[in-house]
């Protein structure tokens, strides 16, 4: 072995050796602390904006104090500072675990809220950057679903909530992204020809999203569908529907131009 390697090896090893030092040094600096000044300390990290440095601090807590009321709260602030370090699987996971292990805790409303903004944000956070949308019709909708099933959860068992009010709005976009989504994949079926598959989109938008914009769009495509189809009748009945309940829609002069 040359004297240069013999070099190289020492200084890997005292690199290494001081980083253990400075780990040791990172854990001791907490070691003696109490619960309560962990909980303290990992607040203050987080109204701070230093998100890491909060979830270190909760973990470390939990670590040493697994039961009590600083506990219960590292457990679920954890899954905040998860959400505002764009990190939502794991913010979902968090508020997760404090649902399964505190389903009577007095703050377990904020859990299934928690769950839901995150599962939203999974989709809208880093995605939406790069593709510079927001818009989670074209997308997976299963965020969207896992966020509705949360917020549904949150206004069902706890309609007082003081987050059930924002929990209800929400719902409302998430079920119009849910049915934007379907005409998307109805307008999809319909350029390759496979009216069948449309229909199948379209009754699903007019019957469990009657509430949604998207209706319109459903019938507009629903009655293209039938006419491409040959069922003049059931078209003529789409139409009449359509038009009755949306007079101005720009489907009725597409679909009568086209008969």
């Amino acid at each position: 072995m040359s004297i240069k390697t013999v070099r190289y090896l020492l200084l890997i090893g005292t690199m290494l050796s001081l980083i253990g030092c400075s780990s040791l040094e990172e854990e001791d600096k907490y070691a003696d602390l109490p619960a309560t000044t962990l909980l303290s300390y990992a607040r203050t990290a987080l109204d701070d904006g230093d998100f890491e440095e909060a979830i270190n601090l909760y973990r470390e807590l939990e670590s040493r104090f697994p039961y009590g009321k600083p506990a219960e709260q590292a457990q679920l602030d954890v899954a905040y500072a998860y959400y505002k370090n764009e990190e939502p699987q794991l913010a979902v996971a968090a508020a997760d675990r404090f649902i399964r292990l505190h389903p009577t805790h007095e703050r377990v409303d904020y859990a299934f809220y928690l769950k839901g903004i995150a599962s939203y944000r999974e989709r809208t956070g880093y995605v939406a950057k790069v593709t510079g949308t927001n818009d989670l019709s074209n997308r997976d909708t299963k965020p969207a679903q896992d966020a509705y099933s949360a917020f549904r959860e949150l206004v069902t068992r706890f309609p007082n909530s003081p987050y059930a009010d924002d929990a209800r709005q929400r719902m409302v976009y998430m079920v119009n992204v849910l049915a934007r989504h379907d005409i998307s994949v109805a307008r999809y079926y319909l350029s390759h020809g496979a009216y069948v598959a449309v229909l199948n989109r379209t009754k699903k938008v007019v019957e469990e999203y009657q509430r949604t914009p998207s209706v319109e769009d459903a019938l507009g495509l629903m009655a293209i569908a039938y006419r491409e189809m040959g069922l003049t009748d059931l078209m003529t009945d789409t139409v009449r529907i359509l038009e009755k309940n949306f007079p101005e829609s720009p489907y009725l002069a597409e679909i009568k131009a086209d008969s």
